[in-house]
């Protein structure tokens, strides 16, 4: 259909992918760009390595938090609107980190920040959805808007490293402003407004459920080092948080309207899927953390020269994101799962063998290569979730997907500190490097994990769990 003949709603499409494109850019690019400045903030705000985890975790873990909630809160009071008070709440938020004066100040404004941001992934890719209605023009649109996640993934440390040697630390949150400013007018002029016919119930024991059981859990890996493993306070996170995580099953199981429904995870592609994005993600999050600090603190690197050695990664995900969509659509998820899974291997097994003198040619191809690793997992556990489901159940395993990844994040964050031992210390030296020698080899076994469930999720006996699994999430309950 010409331009000219749409109706008006989708007369600015093109418009509205590229508003929508932008908040998913700076909410993404925000969970990367803060890795460079890391040390930075750690010397100006006397912030130790824990403080650090908690600058990334706090953000990660609220997303991962409220991702399902404002997706159906976008469903409920209109995404238009929902989209607009998510902009307003992370440019708040990102002013207050950039005036932080203590670390405690800016961690809780990398919360609000993350409520803000919360709102904005699942609020956007349903007005992408709901705009762009013909099959081939969704899929193109969804296209760009997965590629946008990429880049701000694969570039972020470059963006960090320039802003911090340039201007400061405290500029990689000045630069949320404008672009929220813009988004917001351009969003009350050219976005319409949405609702679902059916909207889920709030569920405020199963959001309390989760926010209690992720955040106790990522409390204990973290201060574990510091209070001790067997600490009254460390035990007593590790069990309210297990009881938590427990406790939400039976009660989600009981719901007509849960936040999360458990049966998703009797799906084995699914489960393998949410499990695979936790491994790779997790991995992810661990090798951005420990390699910023090693080659900042124990090697002398300036911010933008470790941005720049990061680079290889950005661009091998952004070759390797488009491969393997291909690939999952020619030869399915296995191949482009098992490659994914046995380049991290690779990628880890080699980071157990660098030193605090090896040379810059060596780290260009392991970061090459964990690049590689990355940017072919992200389609294939995207496709494995949601194949199998219902049409009306697809947005809600994309979105626990998107959970798992944010998840998976804030724990490989958490293990890293925990695992060389810089959490306890709470300073970084030269040994950081030799130090993370263990850490390497966890990241080698999750990418042994990642190839045993790209083998697993494509069996035949994964196959009739999801067949028995769609029938009961076909048609909705009612709401109570």
């Amino acid at each position: 259909m010409p331009e000219d003949d749409l109706p008006p709603r989708y007369r600015h499409r093109v418009l509205i992918l590229v508003i929508c494109c932008l908040s998913l850019f700076i909410v993404t690019l925000d969970a990367t760009v803060t890795n460079v400045a890391l040390p930075s903030i750690g010397r100006e705000l006397h912030a130790g390595v824990a403080s650090l985890q908690w600058t990334l975790d706090a953000y990660t873990l609220t997303i991962a938090s409220f991702l399902v909630l404002s997706g159906s809160s976008g469903d409920r009071f209109g995404r238009r609107r929902v989209f607009q008070i998510g902009l307003l709440i992370f440019g708040v938020g990102s002013i207050l980190c950039s005036l932080a004066v203590s670390d405690g100040m800016l961690i809780a404004s990398r919360v609000l920040q993350a409520v803000g941001g919360s709102m904005l992934n699942p609020v956007s890719l349903s007005i992408v959805t709901n705009t762009f209605t013909d099959k081939r023009a969704r899929a193109r649109a969804l296209g760009v808007w997965g590629a946008i996640s990429g880049v701000s993934l694969g570039f972020g440390p470059v963006v960090g490293g320039l802003l911090v040697d340039t201007i400061g630390w405290r500029s990689i949150f000045w630069v949320n402003a404008p672009i929220v400013v813009a988004a917001i007018v351009l969003t009350a002029l050219f976005v319409p407004e949405s609702k679902s016919d059916r909207v889920r119930r709030f569920d405020p024991v199963g959001q309390l459920l989760v926010i209690v059981g992720l955040a106790t859990i990522v409390f204990a890996i973290i201060e574990g080092p510091q209070f001790g493993w067997g600490s009254p306070l460390t035990i007593g996170a590790v069990v309210v948080g297990a009881a938590a995580l427990v406790g939400f099953v039976p009660y989600e199981l009981h719901r007509d309207d849960p936040l999360i429904d458990p049966r998703f995870f009797a799906s084995i592609p699914f489960a393998s899927a949410i499990v695979a994005a936790v491994a790779a993600f997790g991995s992810w999050g661990a090798f951005l953390f420990t390699n910023t600090l090693a080659l900042q603190d124990a090697r002398g690197f300036s911010p933008v020269t470790t941005g720049l050695l990061f680079m290889p990664a950005g661009i091998l995900i952004l070759l390797t994101s488009p491969l393997s969509g291909r690939l999952v659509g020619t030869r399915g998820t296995r191949l482009p799962m098992t490659l994914s899974g046995l380049i991290v291997i690779v990628a880890a097994v080699l980071l157990t063998f660098t030193t605090a003198t090896s040379p810059i040619l060596l780290i260009l191809v392991i970061f090459a290569l964990f690049g590689a690793g990355f940017g072919l997992v992200n389609a294939p556990i995207t496709n494995t979730a949601v194949s199998g489901m219902p049409n009306a159940q697809g947005g809600a395993a994309a979105a626990i997907t998107s959970t798992g990844r944010q998840i998976g994040t804030a724990l490989g964050i958490a293990l890293a500190g925990s695992i060389t031992g810089a959490s306890s210390g709470g300073k970084v030296g030269r040994s950081l490097v030799t130090d993370a020698h263990p850490l390497w080899w966890t990241i080698a076994v999750a990418g042994v994990a990642i190839v045993v469930l790209a083998s697993v999720s494509n069996t035949d006996w994964a196959g009739r769990s999801s067949k028995r699994v769609a029938p009961l999430l076909a048609e909705p309950a009612p709401s109570r």
